[in-house]
């Protein structure tokens, strides 16, 4: 697979796919292109709402490219890298179209962020997560906001800590990551159409008006966000960080 981001419509309904050949990792170039087109579709009259999915079977998105991690250099390069992911959430936050996240599988770092800040989620049962950053010297920072602001900050603690460890589909639902859970790739299928089909029949001022209202409290995201990706690329840049790096 080469690395791509893509988007369609089809009934009212915008589409945005992107894939990877690590485990569709997201590079900075990936980041970018999801941010564009991402916002393609929030300008379409055609789109009432958006479904973002990724490609293949076993993973929904590993995360931060760990390739891309080992080859910065100096702070403006990583932070450069981090405000990729700053970014594209604050993209999605300031949308006026509903978000539906289709996660077929796994879920790691940056990934988690993504899902977090997607309004409703909708994932297979084997689709566990994971917030591995601390396991190799770093932390959650610039997603911190999503994902606490969904799942609440004892959870978000919880998830964290257990670095080397990965939550159920289950345990995910159950503290709000995930809004529902499906047996197969089927019913995944048919409930994204179906809920997605659902909001697109409400009104554009409706749906814009009740997101704004979910979404309150966040104005200070832009500021937030770039803080934070900073702390991360500050420690990204550590000798200990690099060198967990380097031998993965």
């Amino acid at each position: 697979m080469e690395p791509y981001v893509n988007h369609f419509e089809k009934d009212r309904i915008g589409y945005l796919e992107f894939g990877h050949p690590a485990a569709n990792s997201l590079p900075s170039d990936l980041l970018e292109q999801l941010k564009q087109q991402l916002n393609l579709l929030s300008i379409s009259k055609a789109v009432k709402v958006i479904v973002i999915q990724s490609g293949g079977d076993q993973t929904f998105s590993a995360g931060a490219s760990f390739n891309e991690m080992k080859k910065m250099k100096n702070i403006e390069v990583a932070t450069a890298f981090f405000m990729g992911f700053a970014n594209l959430i604050n993209s999605i936050r300031l949308l006026n179209k509903f978000v539906i996240a289709r996660v077929q599988g796994k879920v790691v770092g940056g990934g988690v962020g993504l899902v977090a800040a997607c309004d409703y989620v909708i994932a297979l049962d084997t689709a566990a997560v994971k917030l591995s950053e601390l396991s190799i010297g770093i932390g959650p920072y610039v997603i911190e906001p999503a994902v606490s602001r969904k799942i609440g900050t004892t959870a978000f603690s919880q998830l964290s800590l257990d670095a080397h460890e990965w939550k159920s589909a289950k345990w995910a639902k159950k503290h709000g990551l995930y809004t529902s859970i499906c047996k197969s790739k089927v019913e995944l299928d048919q409930n994204i159409v179906k809920t997605a089909t659902r909001f697109a029949s409400y009104t554009q001022k409706a749906n814009a008006t009740l997101r704004k209202l979910h979404w309150k409290e966040t104005d200070n995201w832009d500021a937030l966000l770039t803080k934070n990706a900073k702390i991360t690329a500050k420690l990204t840049l550590e000798k200990a960080a690099q060198k967990i790096l380097k031998n993965m």
